[in-house]
């Protein structure tokens, strides 16, 4: 049973032993992301989860690398809107080194001036590479449709004006200014002893010192259009309404209602668009929440001479669904929406990431049979007033390739 503690500086830590387990996996997960960031300072974020990698406290970039992969284990990050997350796999021997390691990168790292020039270029090829994939792109241009200037539709990887303004100042304030203990979550899951991790997490975070981060706007969707009309083989086109915010009660309903719609082979968006009519080759919808907003969205990639018919037909086939979705249906997604958590949670990455995700939206730990109790209580009315709901509120399109006039 997971065990959870907040230390006296405010730091949280949640613990999942798992019986059997012979590895674990620990994380930092922090509550801040992108949109943090301030103006002309997008990609930040990003830039400084990178930059704690090229050396911290005794170690350079090699030695950090070695140490974990000496016991067979892995370290590495990532960076969202609203979340920056430091997790590690290892042996259960090894999870003091781990925690070790990941305290290094955020509390000591060098931050060298030459190591923060050629990272830059590091990550100019990533954007580069995200540019030049309409696939990863789509979504950035979604987010600025439908959240215009807001700090929530700023890219994670930043600009390549943003990026190569950066200096070694920029990522130490960064640091100090928004991982506050208040704001921090270790979680580990596996073969932990609880009592260990607890030691570990006070001697490594327990003197962090406190203090109020600053404030995160809050997000408003507000709707509209980017299009790009770049040269591309296919028209990328994506098309979202306002979701729920991750704590709302009816979240389950607008996630089984994405899985219904877009989730799968069985779903109305694949079989309409691709099996009956062949007018895309990816479709698919989803959902997002965070603490303050949401979204809702479909993906497509379809032929530019039929971007229009296939953008329209997706559209109508969501409409419809909020209308005649069946039990059938929401069965379905319910089956598949509890299998990827239950699979997930056989994991002890799955289950960290879980806790840690739970805190963050609730302020707790959530159960598994919590969790699937609110997808069992969703039924097919809910699942399509959570649809209509959504429906009701603005759209945003974005496209890459193709004429977005023509299909909105």
């Amino acid at each position: 049973m997971a065990e959870l503690t907040r230390l006296a500086n405010g730091v949280t830590v949640a613990i999942d032993p798992m019986p059997g387990a012979q590895s674990a996996a620990i994380g930092l997960y922090a509550g801040v992301g992108s949109r943090s960031e301030a103006d002309g300072k997008g990609g930040l974020a990003h830039l400084v989860e990178h930059m704690v990698f090229k050396g911290a406290r005794g170690r350079d970039a090699r030695a950090i690398a070695e140490a974990i992969e000496d016991v067979g284990g892995s370290l590495n990050a990532w960076t969202a809107r609203d979340q920056t997350v430091f997790h590690a796999r290892t042996l259960a021997p090894d999870v003091g080194l781990a925690l070790e390691l990941i305290a290094d990168l955020v509390r000591a790292p060098k931050l060298d001036e030459a190591e923060l020039e050629r990272e830059k270029l590091v990550i100019l090829s990533e954007l580069g590479e995200c540019l030049d994939t309409p696939d990863d792109l789509i979504h950035d241009h979604l987010f600025e449709a439908a959240f215009g200037t807001q700090p929530i539709a700023r890219p994670v990887l930043g600009t390549d004006a943003s990026i190569r303004g950066f200096t070694r100042a920029d990522c130490t304030g960064w640091l100090e200014e928004q991982y506050r203990p208040d704001r921090l979550v270790i979680a580990a899951a596996g073969k932990v002893d609880p009592g260990h991790v607890l030691m570990l997490a006070e001697a490594l975070f327990g003197d962090l010192p406190t203090g109020e981060a600053p404030a995160i706007a809050d997000a408003r969707f507000l709707g509209g259009t980017r299009s790009d009309r770049r040269s591309a083989e296919q028209a990328h086109l994506a098309l979202a309404m306002p979701g729920l915010p991750a704590s709302d009660p009816e979240a389950p309903s607008l996630s089984l209602f994405a899985q219904a719609v877009g989730g799968g082979m069985s779903s109305r968006l694949f079989q309409e668009l691709r099996e009956d009519r062949g007018l895309a080759y990816s479709i698919y919808a989803w959902t997002q929440g965070f603490a303050d907003t949401g979204m809702f969205a479909v993906n497509l990639s379809t032929d530019k001479a039929r971007a229009a018919e296939a953008l329209n037909l997706a559209r109508e086939t969501v409409e419809r669904a909020a209308q005649d979705l069946t039990e059938a249906e929401v069965k379905r997604a319910r089956a598949q929406v509890e299998a990827g958590i239950l699979m997930a949670l056989e994991t002890p990455q799955g289950r960290a990431d879980a806790m840690a995700r739970s805190l963050e939206i609730f302020g707790r730990i959530m159960s598994v049979d919590e969790m699937l109790e609110e997808l069992r209580s969703v039924d097919a009315g809910r699942a399509r007033a959570a649809g209509a709901t959504m429906l009701s509120g603005p759209r945003a399109m974005a496209s890459i390739g193709g004429k977005l006039a023509l299909a909105a």
